[in-house]
């Protein structure tokens, strides 16, 4: 969070653009709620949680029209680093677990890797909404720290509602051209 950073929502609300926050809060369920509080109030449209169910049902006390993403499991995390963390179970289980853990709490939906998008569509239906990051286009796929990506019509076709694309926007040579290139193939997809 840079400076301007509240001025830079109003300025997109202002335009009539969407605002997703994806700073994972994972704080004490006060502090949680009071950042939501703070979020809803300037007229963010998404943000995400990450944290037990206290820390879920603070934010969704507080959420307003605002919906609340639950992270489940991070993209850059594969079975290695659940193992070594300790989890006993394999990441599939784990983001369905807490898929529903979240939807029962009043989260809004869900950010999962595409790879699990599929089971959470298949078990839990319509009833969240699913966002995938870790979005790699198949041409360009860059080398970098996430470990469970798909490409943008591979997430969709899995159940993803949303998807979220940050570096192979940013790190292109012609960051429009790769805006544009992955919104027409949205479109194409869609039928548009």
């Amino acid at each position: 969070m840079a400076g301007g950073y509240f001025e830079l929502i109003a300025a997109l609300r202002d335009r009539g653009i969407r605002v997703f926050v994806d700073l994972k809060f994972f704080d004490v369920p006060q502090t949680v709620a009071s950042a939501v509080r703070q979020l809803a109030a300037r007229g963010a449209d998404f943000c995400t949680v990450h944290g037990n169910d206290a820390i879920m049902q603070a934010a969704c006390a507080e959420k307003g029209e605002l919906r609340v993403l639950a992270v489940t499991v991070l993209t850059s995390l594969d079975q290695a680093d659940m193992d070594a963390l300790g989890f006993q179970t394999d990441i599939p289980s784990l983001v369905l677990s807490r898929a529903q853990r979240a939807l029962a709490l009043g989260c809004d939906g869900v950010v999962s890797s595409g790879l699990e998008a599929a089971r959470l569509r298949c078990d839990l239906g319509e009833r969240l909404l699913i966002v995938v990051p870790g979005i790699r286009p198949a041409l360009n796929r860059p080398a970098d720290d996430l470990k469970r990506t798909m490409d943008v019509e591979d997430a969709f076709r899995a159940g993803a509602d949303l998807i979220v694309v940050g570096r192979p926007i940013h790190a292109a040579a012609d960051p429009c051209a790769a805006a544009d290139d992955i919104q027409q193939r949205i479109a194409l997809l869609f039928g548009g």
